[in-house]
């Protein structure tokens, strides 16, 4: 049920091998390596990165949104500069990527999701798919 683009992304990161969580010692470092290694390969193949992070905050896209929403500009990439980019200046260089997609990306999907399937721009594709 997967689409090709999604298939394509996937075949492009590497898969986990080791099932362990915090409380598993040292299978649980081997974990984290992996999970590492799988977004190191994620930013180089899709994202990047300003050539002044840490000091700016990164740019997160999401181009299948383009223009669907107020809050998105340039190709996609999500409005982050009224809330996040001012914390993220006030915690340069304790911030990284993973604060980018928690602080940043989170809250966005969170408040914009809802108002794009409430006024019909985002639907489920089985969904779309009957309307036909």
């Amino acid at each position: 049920m997967v689409d090709e683009a999604t298939k394509k992304t996937l075949a492009q990161i590497p898969l986990l091998k080791t099932k362990a969580g915090p409380r598993d010692g040292e299978q649980w470092i081997q974990r984290l390596k992996e999970e590492y290694q799988s977004l190191i390969q994620y930013v180089k193949n899709n994202k990047e990165m300003p050539v002044t992070y840490p000091t700016t905050a990164p740019e997160i896209a999401l181009p299948e949104l383009d223009g669907k929403t107020a809050k998105m500009y340039r190709g996609g990439k999500i409005c982050l500069t009224d809330h996040f980019k001012p914390l993220w200046a006030r915690n340069v260089p304790k911030f990284g990527i993973a604060h980018a997609m928690a602080l940043g990306l989170g809250p966005w999907l969170a408040v914009e999701v809802p108002d794009l399937i409430a006024r019909g721009v985002v639907t489920h594709k089985d969904t779309s798919s009957d309307k036909s």
